[in-house]
C-alpha cells in the first residue's frame, strides 16, 4: 500500500498490469492528491507483487469496511505479506523531515475499528491478538537492508488520527506522552484487517514534516507531497 506521494515505487514494477479502482467492483475511489488510484500487478525483483498506487482514507467519507476492502481482496488472491506505507508527521523531536521510520506498533486514535460488526470468521477470529501486528522478523530484515544501503532508518510508534484536519499542538503533545513517534491519518485499519487475516505486516512511515507545534509554521498537504518526492529515490532504493 503506497501512501501520499510514494506511488512512484510502482513504476519499478516489471510487466505491469494496471487496474483503475473505478473498474474494480466495490472498490472506492481515491480523491487525494498524490494517490493515482489503481492496482498495479507485476514483478519486482523476481517476486509477484500487488501494489495499491493510492489508498482510501476514513476522512474521505468511506467507512472502515470500504477503506480496508482491498486488503481482504489481496488476501483472497494469495497475498500473505503486506507492506504498508504512509506519509506522516514526526512527533518525536529527534526525527526530521525526510526520515524513514519502521513502525514497531500503532495507537489507533481514530475512534473506530474495522472489525466492529459481524465477524467474518473465514478471515480470522472474533478477538484477534495485536501483540505483533508489525512482524518482528520482517522488521529485522528491513533493518539489515537499510544498513546494507547505508540508510539511516528510525523505528517508532505510529499514532493514527481520523483527519482531515492536521493534529493540534496539544494532540501532538498527547501523542508524545502516550508514546507516539509519528502521527498520521491512515494505516491502522489496514493493519488491523491484515493481522486479522493472518498476513505478516511491515509498516514504513515517510516523515514528511514535523508535527504541529514543534516548528512555528503551518502544515499543508503540498509540503507532504513535496517531501515525499524528495525522498522517493531513497524510498525506492530501500523498497527494491
Amino acid at each position: 500500500i503506497l501512501g501520499s506521494g510514494l506511488g512512484s515505487l510502482a513504476d519499478s514494477i516489471e510487466n505491469p498490469e494496471f487496474y483503475p479502482y473505478e473498474d474494480l467492483p466495490h472498490f472506492p475511489i481515491s480523491t487525494v492528491e498524490g494517490h493515482a488510484g489503481r492496482l498495479v500487478i507485476g514483478m519486482l525483483n523476481g517476486k509477484c507483487v500487488v501494489a495499491m498506487q493510492g489508498r482510501f482514507h476514513y476522512y474521505e467519507g468511506y467507512c472502515y469496511n470500504e477503506v480496508t476492502f482491498p486488503v481482504r481482496v489481496m488476501k483472497l488472491i494469495g497475498v500473505n505479506k503486506l507492506i504498508v506505507t504512509n506519509a506522516a508527521g514526526a512527533a518525536n523531536t529527534s526525527f526530521k523531515p525526510g526520515d524513514l521510520m519502521l513502525i514497531t506498533d500503532h495507537i489507533n486514535f481514530s475512534g473506530d475499528n474495522p472489525l466492529i460488526g459481524r465477524n467474518l470468521k473465514e478471515f480470522g477470529p472474533r478477538f484477534p491478538d495485536m501483540s505483533t501486528a508489525y512482524d518482528p522478523e520482517l522488521r529485522s530484515k528491513a533493518l539489515e537492508v537499510a544498513k546494507d544501503l547505508n540508510i539511516d532508518i528510525k523505528q517508532g510508534v505510529y499514532m493514527m488520527f481520523s483527519g482531515p484536519t492536521y493534529e493540534t499542538p496539544a494532540e501532538v503533545r498527547m501523542a508524545r506522552i502516550l508514546g507516539g513517534d509519528a502521527v498520521g491519518m491512515s494505516t491502522a485499519p489496514e493493519v488491523i484487517i491484515a493481522n486479522h487475516s493472518g498476513m505478516k505486516v511491515l509498516g514504513i512511515s515517510c516523515l514528511t514534516n514535523m508535527a504541529a507545534g514543534i516548528l512555528e509554521q503551518p502544515l499543508n498537504h503540498e509540503e507532504v507531497v513535496e517531501t515525499s518526492n524528495m525522498v522517493k529515490e531513497k524510498f525506492t532504493s530501500f523498497m527494491n
